[in-house]
């Protein structure tokens, strides 16, 4: 609406411009009429790029009263149809453009109106001030037609065409004749056998348009004389100027330094003890109370699975994009700062001291009854063997890792939690 309503003020404003001064002035009061003559009314300009408009419709008829504001008529253009209002008050005198018309340029009168007040059977239609286009078109040009020449002209001017050509030679054409050559004949009404006549000066005797153009008299010979020698100063490869580039010399190639060897990652050992004792009773007992039996490499694979989760980040641990975020926002001190590790540890029994590698059982003394039943002595029972795993020992066995130099806290933390599980907390292994 707003858009509307501007381009209504901008139509008024254009239509008072168009209007003489005297209509634009403001009026006192009188007693007669105010100049006894009507004012013209042009199609205003509704746009900066507007030439011409439509009449699409007039709001009021001849002789109706209108006041400054009221819309007058609707003009169409391509773009819109758009109202036109009255700068002032007035009387719509005469309309010369009627509803419909088209076509009308900016500035061209379309109707008359009058001052409001004024006697319209004494007023005179003003002359029209729109300007006019020239009217005299010019005058359509002659087309000049060629006419074929008569066969006897031709033929009599011919021999004096000939002593004034070049030094080129007529000979047989041999090469099908180019599309303009045959309508230049055509249209000069030569006939094919004299086409051998005429001199060519093309490559290898072709004959040109420029040829023809010289045997009618229409080109001067020279010019087809400069284009024999253009055709023959290109029809060869002028070498003289070229000369052999010396060889290069083969660029040398310098030594790219060896790249750095990539550092050598150290990998270290660490090892730990830990004793199997609390595992071992624990074992006694599930076996005496529920009669199932566990063996020792389930407690260590749990226990090892325990000690793996939220360890230590290794030295060089690189943070992942999300974790980067986090400490953006301020989120990297509410979850947990380890991860989880994948570690599994090598075991080995320590060996027994040498004291007590091996017990040495003394011969039990006969008893009394055998002697005097006259009965064979009772042989002791030898010791029944343990039976355990290979690699663990019921005694100390060595936990070992081996891992990189900048996990070294890494898996230090992992050996001392599966020590702690597999020592004083193995009943959480059995859960």
């Amino acid at each position: 609406m707003a858009s509307l309503a501007a381009a209504r003020r901008l139509s008024a404003r254009l239509a008072r411009s168009k209007l003489p001064h005297d209509a634009a002035t403001a009026r006192g009061f009188r007693t007669s009429t105010a100049s006894l003559a009507a004012h013209n009314l042009a199609m205003p300009a509704l746009s900066p790029s507007m030439t011409e408009g439509n009449v699409a419709r007039w709001k009021i008829k001849e002789g109706e009263k209108f006041s400054a504001g009221d819309v007058i008529l609707e003009i169409e253009t391509d773009k819109a149809t758009m109202d036109v209002e009255a700068p002032d008050d007035g009387v719509l005198f005469k309309i010369i453009q009627n509803d419909g018309s088209k076509g009308i340029k900016v500035g061209a009168r379309i109707g008359v109106i009058a001052e409001d007040g004024d006697d319209l059977s004494t007023l005179e239609i003003p002359a029209d001030e729109s300007p006019k286009e020239d009217a005299a078109a010019a005058a359509p040009k002659e087309e000049s037609k060629s006419e074929p020449v008569p066969q006897e002209e031709r033929t009599a001017s011919e021999p004096a065409q000939t002593g004034a050509k070049s030094s080129a030679k007529a000979q047989k054409q041999g090469y099908p004749l180019f599309p303009s050559i045959i309508q230049l004949l055509h249209e000069n009404g030569i006939d094919e056998s004299k086409i051998n006549e005429i001199p060519a000066t093309g490559p290898k005797g072709r004959l040109l348009k420029g040829d023809v153009l010289v045997y009618l008299g229409k080109a001067k010979a020279e010019s087809a004389a400069t284009g024999a020698q253009r055709y023959e100063k290109l029809a060869h490869l002028d070498l003289s100027n070229i000369k052999v580039a010396e060889k290069k010399a083969a660029p040398k190639v310098e030594e790219k330094p060896a790249k750095p060897a990539a550092p050598v990652v150290e990998d270290l050992q660490v090892t730990l003890p830990v004793s199997l004792a609390s595992v071992i009773e624990l074992q006694k007992k599930v076996q005496d109370t529920l009669g199932s039996f566990v063996p020792l490499s389930t407690f260590v694979a749990r226990a090892t699975e325990v000690a793996n989760d939220n360890l230590p980040l290794p030295a060089n641990y690189k943070p992942s994009a999300d974790e980067l975020f986090n400490q953006i926002l301020g989120l990297d001190t509410v979850g947990p700062k380890g991860s989880r590790g994948h570690y599994l540890p090598q075991i080995s029994a320590l060996p027994p001291p040498a004291s007590f590698s091996q017990k040495s059982f003394r011969a039990a003394k006969p008893d009394i009854i055998d002697i005097l039943t006259g009965g064979p002595a009772k042989k002791p029972a030898a010791p029944k063997a343990s039976v355990r795993p290979a690699g663990l020992s019921t005694g100390v066995n060595v936990f070992s890792l081996k891992v990189p130099k900048v996990e070294e806290k890494r898996a230090r933390v992992f050996l001392e939690r599966v020590k702690l599980v597999l020592e004083n907390e193995p009943g959480r292994l059995v859960l």
